[in-house]
Order: structure tokens, then sequence, then C-alpha cells
């Protein structure tokens, strides 16, 4: 006999979008089941953001030993321990990990299962023997590396970010398929660490964010020595003795052939469906994910999807703020609607490379000739020229009565910076207020108020502005 649960909520999946739901909906006093097939935390904390931003920390250390003579400081070249590389990243995860485990679910009152779960109707699911029938279903299930289908590629052994943080010795040579966020950044953490690199991508790299921008951080990798080989479509890979042979075609129709020791396969992301039963549940989805409403409902009203699986922007705090949209939905039965808009995103390379709000070109798609572009560059910021990090630049895009539409960011700490500027996008700030704001003296956060107080560069020229001026002093 199966055993029953009839929790308030159901949550599948205990990677961030779940285990926020799972933890919200718990302190409420709410009853709250779990379910779990892998490993407790997801992709983010086992293979994805954690593990990555630990190995480009290591990568960083050693760039800064090799960079260290700018600064009059004798190191000479750094000795890399790939091996003691993994165990800083292990170690990461480790300290995390408690946060996100059983234990600590448990002990908020979550029955957690640990079983693949599977829709046997609309409102009932089965996680080994035992069968939940809940009010509300959430499907936090994430999603995996896409695996594109090049001829061969099943005949090879190849990395994943599943897979890739599991190598205890340096690859000889790393070939990387796909120049996005991901492939980029794994790429230049290995050629800091000592491993030669080439990036294939079919069309061009970081194509999502503003080219100029993007364009500095290719030129630094490629300084580095990373070879990235934009719109250059891989046709085959085959083994070769130990390694692969990557061959692939550029857009004049050149053919390219490169041997690797390893490959490494970032070409996307794929939500995570099969054997979930949405058939069964009457939920509805496709290629790209369970398809969802703006209040994030599935075509089953008892059911929601959040995070990856739900597709659209796939980035772990959009996970956690679906999740946040979703308890107010179930809990206090408030209407929710997604806010893309309103959401940034950070390549970790350096320098680093950042994105909140409308781009230039669909500023002035949608705004014409009312938009503003303010810039300024990290070489005329004081703490940037103190540091020696002077590549890079802040875009700020300005609507009517200068109001933030967005904002792009290429830089050391890039990310950091955008925090005050999605705070002001949030909150429909213009370029008065990010003038008007007291920055610290010598930071980069100074970049933001020196761009925004350009948007005033023609009022010393106004003659109104000069007449009154004129008048004024006239009073004494």
């Amino acid at each position: 006999m199966a055993k029953l649960l009839t929790p308030d909520i159901c949550v599948i999946g205990a990677g961030s979008a779940g285990l926020s739901v799972a933890a919200a909906a718990a302190a409420f006093g709410v009853d709250v089941v779990l379910i779990e097939k892998g490993l407790m935390g997801g992709d983010c904390l086992n293979y994805g953001c954690v593990p990555s931003k630990a190995l480009l920390a290591a990568a960083k250390a050693a760039a800064s030993i090799r960079k260290a003579t700018d600064y009059g400081v004798r190191a000479g070249q750094p000795k890399v321990d790939f091996a003691g590389a993994n165990d800083h990243v292990r170690r990461v995860i480790a300290a995390i990990e408690p946060h996100d485990s059983q234990e600590r679910f448990e002990g908020l009152g979550v029955t957690v299962l640990r079983s693949p779960a599977r829709f046997t109707g609309p409102d009932s699911v089965m996680a080994g023997d035992t069968e939940i029938r809940a009010r509300r279903f959430v499907i936090a299930t994430g999603s995996s590396a896409l695996v594109p289908p090049i001829p061969g590629l099943d005949q090879v052994s190849y990395l994943t970010n599943e897979s890739l943080f599991d190598l205890r010795a340096l690859p000889e040579h790393l070939a990387i398929i796909g120049g996005g966020p991901i492939g980029l950044e794994m790429a230049q953490a290995h050629r800091r660490l000592g491993a030669k690199v080439t990036v294939f991508e079919a069309r061009k790299a970081l194509a999502k964010d503003d080219p100029e921008l993007s364009a500095m951080v290719l030129e630094k990798l490629r300084a580095e020595g990373v070879e990235i080989l934009e719109e250059t479509a891989v046709e085959k890979v085959e083994r070769t003795g130990e390694g692969v042979t990557v061959t692939a075609r550029t857009g004049d129709g050149t053919t390219v052939r490169t041997e690797a020791t390893h490959l490494l396969v970032a070409a996307g992301r794929a939500p995570n469906v099969a054997d979930l039963g949405l058939e069964a549940a009457g939920v509805a989805h496709d290629r790209k994910g369970i398809t969802v409403d703006n209040g994030l409902r599935t075509s089953n009203r008892k059911i929601y999807a959040i995070g990856d699986v739900a597709g659209g922007l796939q980035f772990t705090h959009v996970a956690g703020y679906q999740a946040g949209l979703v308890i107010r939905s179930i809990l206090f039965r408030l209407p929710i609607g997604m806010n893309d808009s309103i959401v940034p995103w950070v390549t970790y390379t350096a320098p680093e490379l950042g994105h909140v709000g409308l781009t230039e070109a669909e500023a002035r798609a949608r705004h014409g000739g009312k938009v503003k572009v303010l810039t300024t560059d990290y070489a005329g910021n004081d703490r940037a020229r103190a540091e020696g990090l002077t590549t890079g630049r802040l875009k700020l895009i300005a609507g009517r009565g200068g109001r933030l539409l967005g904002a792009d960011i290429v830089g050391e700490q890039a990310g950091e910076v955008l925090n005050l500027l999605s705070l002001a996008l949030s909150r429909n700030m213009t370029m008065k207020d990010l003038a008007g704001f007291i920055a610290p003296y010598p930071t980069l956060g100074e970049l933001v108020r020196r761009a925004a107080i350009s948007y005033y560069a023609e009022a010393p020229k106004n003659v109104w502005v000069r007449r009154v001026i004129a008048i004024l002093r006239k009073f004494g």
C-alpha cells in the first residue's frame, strides 16, 4: 500500500527555486512536501554558480601573481596545483551545503522525499512508494546541459558543467563548444590555470550583451591566450588517441580542425521535464520548458512552474525572485506578475560584464529620439586607476525626464556596481536621483554618479539658464 500525504504545497525539485518556496512556506507554518531525486541544492550549488565562481577565484589568484610585477611586487610565475584548486571548489561547496541540506529543511518542518517524482493525475504525484495529493504543486526541476546533435559527439568522451568540476588534473588543451557566459568563464579560468583553450561559437560570442562592451571582454580573453572562433560551427567530433578532434567550418567556408585533450559542451540548457508525467497532469510544455502565464501558473491551475524549467531567463536570482512571487500567490492569494525588465545578469569573466533593463537598441526602438546614452570609462575613475584596472565602461540608457531605462557595464566588480543600478531601475529612478547620491571616495560606485551627471552636461550652455543666473546675481 502506498503511503498518502496531503500537504498544502508539494514542491518538486530542491534547487534554488524549490528550496526558496519550501523554506518560505514552512516559515509561515504551512505543511510542505519537498521532493528531490538528486543532490540537494540542485545545479547551482553542485555544478553551476558555486563551483564555477570558486574555480574563477583560483584562476584570479594565479593571474594576480603574474600581474604582481606591475605593482612593484616580484613574485614570478605561479605554480598551479590544479588538484588543489579543485579542493578549493569542493571546500566552498561543502561550506554552503548545510544550508541546502535535507537535515536543515526537515528541521524547518518540511517533509523531504529523496526520489523521482511523477504526476499520476491533475492533483496527485507519486514519489517512490508515497502518493502526494496537495492543494498546490510547484515544479522547480531546473535544467541540464543541452547536448547538440553534432555527429560523433556520442562516440567521444566529453564534459558538461556536471562533470567538469570532477577533474583533478589540468587539461592540456580544452576545447569548448559554446561562447556564452558559461563557456567563456570556464575558458578564462582554465587558461589562467595553465591550459590551452579553444572556444567554438556558431554565432557571436556573448551575443545577448551590448556588442561594444562584450568586445572588450573578448579582447581581454584573447590577450590572455584564449582562442575564440566566432561564427564557426562545429560539424563533427572524432576520437583521436586519448583526446578528440573538432572539425568546424567558419563563416567564409574555411574548415578548421583542432585536436584537444578534453572537450567541454557549453551550448545552452535544456529544461528538465522528462519522466515528470506532465501529460497526466494536463501541463503543457515544449522544448523550451513548461508553459506558464505571467503569474507562473501552468495550464493546470493547481500547478506552478518556476526557475529554469519554466524557460525564460535562466539565473539563480530569477529562480529566487519567482519563488517569492509564487509564495505571495499561494499563501496570500495576491495577484502576481513576472517582470523580466528588472532582471540583471552578470558574466563573471575578468573584466565582468553586466546588464539590466533595456539595451540601447531596445530603448531606441521603443522610445525613439527621447533616449540619451550616457557613458563613462573606468580610466576616468580614481579607484580603477589606483588598482590598475582601467579596462571598463559604464553605459546608462536614459529616457524621457531622465528616467533610467537600462544599463550595461564592463569592468572590475561590474556585478557589484550593477546592484545599485538594478535597484534604481526597479524603483523608476532618474538621472537626478543617481546624480544626487553621495558615493564614498574612491570607489567604483562613483562611475554611476559621474555618468548620471553627464545627463546635464548641456545645461551650462542653455541661454535661459544663463539668463536666470544673471538675474539672480543682480540681487547680490
